[in-house]
């Protein structure tokens, strides 16, 4: 008997640059031109309905004008589009259009968009380069920044994906202007969970400029992009899989994901995390981990951004309370929380492990109350 050892350690640079402005699709071009992923000449402009008139046609136009060969390919937007099967047909898609491993994506739109079409990336020709041109507060601060990819299962959501990082980041403030109120609201709650769990200046911001968010007031929507990236690229940096730490960005998930599918999406992402926030700051108080001076801080700032903060009644308790346990953070069959120390700091229950085991009638208990 033989053993033959393959030795394939490697040293890997995946950083990227964020982009934060307004009207940036010109700085893309530009950049494509000046090697950003190299010599490549063929893209694919993944979108979906409602982005691809406002910003995806123009900048496909842009591409072919400049004599690169670009398509767009587009899905019906929203969640219940983040799929397998849209995945695939996307990628038959470019398969039918001719698009080999020579390529590069370009992921124009929110969540939905940049975590479907990075998920592709990573798997078209065994990987090619992608690029996130982002259109919404949401995918601003979460979807867009830490190489997160998946699509979502009838069982719950994001549990089929991978790491795959960028090769940069857009951020256009101004297409935050063409989102209707609602999307602004749901964008919100990424925002203020980023000031619970690691910005306390944020979140006092937040609780002094909320409302301002909602004119689109330059100051105040730079100012939460910057400090968004600020927040998830400490963690990131430190965690990039999700070993230990990177488990505290999912503070309010394990009830948000719940609520979010056993709702069949009838509440958007940013409601359901809002929703799950407010149950582990609950949860937290009987714990000790947050006072409830600050509890009701979380709360206000959550009604005044727009977002839900009890559970709605069409929602069955006992179904969203089994729905729990298709959490990622599931460990031999034992719910897991993560938890806000009072505002903008973590708890930590030993070295690297941000993760509580929690009895599933502690938590019954609170989603019951709400």
């Amino acid at each position: 008997m033989m053993t033959f050892n393959c030795q394939l350690k490697k040293v890997i640079d995946d950083s990227y640059d964020i982009e934060i402005g307004y009207g940036l699709e010109d700085q893309l071009l530009s950049e494509l031109e000046n090697g950003l992923v190299g010599k490549i000449k063929r893209f694919a402009v993944v979108t979906d309905s409602n982005v691809r008139p406002l910003y995806a046609d123009k900048i496909n136009d842009m591409l072919v004008s400049a004599g690169y060969i670009s398509n767009v390919i587009e899905f019906r937007a929203g969640e219940k589009s983040k799929t397998r099967a849209v995945k695939e047909y996307v990628e038959d898609k470019m398969l039918e259009l001719g698009y080999r491993r020579d390529c590069c994506i370009i992921a124009v739109g929110g969540g939905v968009v940049s975590d479907l079409a990075g998920f592709t990336a990573g798997t078209f020709g065994r990987g090619v380069p992608f690029i996130n041109y982002t259109t919404t507060l949401l995918a601003a601060a979460d979807a867009s920044i830490g190489g997160k990819t998946a699509v979502d299962t009838p069982l719950a959501t994001n549990l089929i994906g991978l790491f795959n990082q960028p090769e940069k980041v857009y951020i256009d403030l101004a297409a935050w202007k063409t989102l209707e109120k609602r999307e602004l609201i749901s964008g919100l709650a990424e925002t203020i969970k980023h000031g619970c769990l690691g910005d306390r200046e944020l979140f006092e911001y937040l609780e002094e400029n909320v409302e301002r968010v909602f004119d689109i007031d330059p100051e105040v929507c730079e100012y939460i992009s910057k400090h968004n990236c600020e927040v998830k690229y400490k963690v990131v940096m430190k965690d990039e899989r999700e070993s230990g730490l990177r488990e505290i960005l999912n503070l309010g998930h394990t009830v948000g994901r719940a609520v979010e599918t056993v709702s069949d999406y009838r509440l958007t992402h940013g409601e359901a995390v809002s929703i799950g926030l407010i149950a582990q700051a609950l949860l937290g108080e009987e714990l000790g981990f947050i006072s409830a001076e600050n509890v009701k801080r979380v709360t206000d700032l959550c009604s005044r951004a727009g977002l839900p903060v009890t559970i709605p009644d069409y929602i069955d308790r006992n179904e969203l309370i089994k729905k729990l346990y298709t959490d990622k953070k599931v460990r031999d069959g034992k719910l897991r929380f993560v938890f806000q120390k009072e505002i903008g700091d973590m708890v930590c229950f030993g070295e690297n492990n941000y993760g509580l085991e929690i009895e599933e009638s502690a938590i019954a208990a609170v989603i019951n109350k709400m």
